[in-house]
């Protein structure tokens, strides 16, 4: 693997900056049109148990993805401890915070201070980590999309059709040109392939559907797949639970079922892929709209569903920031401390 390049301070400003200003630009749109009243109201009545018991699971999430880096790293000839890893993860998460995407190259970097393993090797194992997890992601869009189309609809509906005007497109219509659309384009790429291949842009997303493909395969060829994908599937369990159990803190939000918090973990985590800081204003805009489309989709008031939302959204958030604010600032006295314990070793020696 090619040699990571050390972050360029001017590059990391901007970075900061314009994140800074996309949070505060989704955060502009979240809260248009709300009562900051109503919306206090809402943190008032809140069960915060079950806000506690989420945050259980997000913590999980994170012994679960150090145990299976810890298999990752196994066929290099690294055998490292569970607790440096899960400690490196949170290290990693706490950077995220500081300069979006940062924290990949941190938790690598972290785990060289105590381990010793190369910086470019780990840092190729949390590239495989994340493909699994857009796969991973990917099943949880299929089950929404099988399980919550109808929410999907009616928000497309109540957002592009005007009331008294237009009547909505029948579900099945709407299904029919979706599917129809996507057969054509598959036959228009099959006819023009060849010419794609001239595009450079086409090429690149050749190549990385490729990389996506050859790191799948390589799982199969672990000693312990199984208890690779077993742990792949609990940190999604976890995910999926540390959102959900949110929805039961709000009265309003309470009677989702299993099938909203597919909905809910879905819009979530694409809320979190917009490169503002923390997530913060785009996790907030997303979960007001998607609350507001699963509202309509129960016949509700979809500014109700609005408000709902953007509690429910404040909610998960700053529980999601304690963490990774927490475990991080306790991560770096644990780091401390083992890398001294390695170096008094390596004295020993």
């Amino acid at each position: 693997m090619e040699e990571i390049k050390k972050p360029n301070p001017l590059k990391s400003f901007i970075t900061v900056a314009v994140s800074l200003a996309i949070a505060a630009l989704f955060m502009w749109f979240a809260l248009k049109g709300m009562e900051f009243r109503k919306i206090a109201g809402y943190f008032a009545k809140a069960n915060y148990f079950w806000v506690f018991a989420a945050s259980i699971f997000g913590i999980l999430a994170y012994w679960f993805r150090a145990v299976r880096w810890n298999l990752l790293l196994e066929p290099m000839g690294y055998k490292i401890s569970n607790a440096n890893a899960f400690w490196t993860i949170s290290f990693g998460y706490l950077m995220n915070l500081t300069i979006p995407r940062s924290g990949e190259l941190a938790r690598s970097t972290a785990l060289f201070g105590v381990e010793k393993v190369p910086v470019d090797k780990s840092f190729g194992t949390i590239i495989l980590e994340r493909v699994v997890d857009l796969v991973c992601m990917g099943g949880f869009l299929l089950l929404t999309l099988i399980f919550k189309y109808d929410a999907i609809l009616s928000f497309y509906q109540y957002v592009t059709v005007e009331k008294g005007k237009t009547q909505p497109t029948a579900p099945n219509n709407n299904l029919y040109f979706f599917l129809g659309g996507l057969i054509i384009l598959g036959i228009l790429f099959l006819l023009l392939r060849k010419n794609l291949r001239k595009f450079t842009v086409y090429q690149k997303g050749l190549n990385f559907a490729k990389g996506i493909f050859h790191g799948l395969m390589s799982i199969f060829k672990m000693k312990q797949k199984g208890k690779f994908i077993l742990l792949s599937v609990g940190i999604w369990i976890s995910y999926y639970l540390a959102a959900y159990l949110v929805c039961f803190a709000l009265p309003e939000t309470s009677a989702f079922t299993f099938a909203d918090g597919f909905f809910i973990i879905v819009v979530g985590t694409l809320g979190m892929m917009v490169p503002a800081s923390g997530g913060i204003g785009a996790f907030h805009f997303a979960l007001k709209l998607g609350i507001m489309a699963l509202f309509l989709s129960m016949g509700k008031n979809p500014e109700e569903g609005g408000e709902a939302g953007l509690s429910y959204a404040f909610i998960s958030h700053t529980m999601q920031l304690v963490i990774m604010i927490v475990m991080g600032i306790v991560s770096i006295p644990m780091l401390a401390k083992a890398r001294n314990q390695l170096l008094k070793n390596q004295n020993l020696k």
